[in-house]
């Protein structure tokens, strides 16, 4: 039997500088979905790269029963994409210390690129 060692060339290697932000780990950076269809272009101008943002589990949610919608001072802005939503939907669920903010903004970007999160696990 051959133990090669697998090889992770394909695969980039985060930078611990990239993922650890002082005592908190970044585990996610998304695309907001849904940006047209709340207040996120109303508020776009006056958001700014490290804005707080609230994270809320909406498990009654009739499309998604993993939804996790991001809100910025009572504003809704959107969702997590549908397809990056389930390990922080899961974390809510068992009421893990999270935090999210504005990651970059870019006003002139498709609708569904212009404002990029990340969320914090403490």
């Amino acid at each position: 039997m051959s133990h090669r060692k697998r090889s992770a060339t394909n695969v980039p290697e985060p930078s611990l500088d990239e993922a650890i932000i002082g005592r908190h780990l970044v585990i996610q950076r998304s695309r907001l979905a849904g940006f047209r269809h709340h207040e996120a272009p109303a508020v776009l101008p006056v958001l700014r790269a490290g804005s707080p943002l609230t994270l809320s589990a909406e498990r009654d949610n009739p499309y998604d029963g993993d939804a996790v919608a991001i809100h910025w001072q009572g504003h809704m802005l959107g969702y997590l994409p549908r397809d990056e939503n389930l390990v922080v939907a899961r974390l809510l669920a068992r009421q893990r210390r999270m935090s999210a903010r504005v990651r970059r903004l870019d006003p002139d970007a498709e609708h569904n690129q212009r404002l990029q999160i990340e969320i914090l696990l403490h």
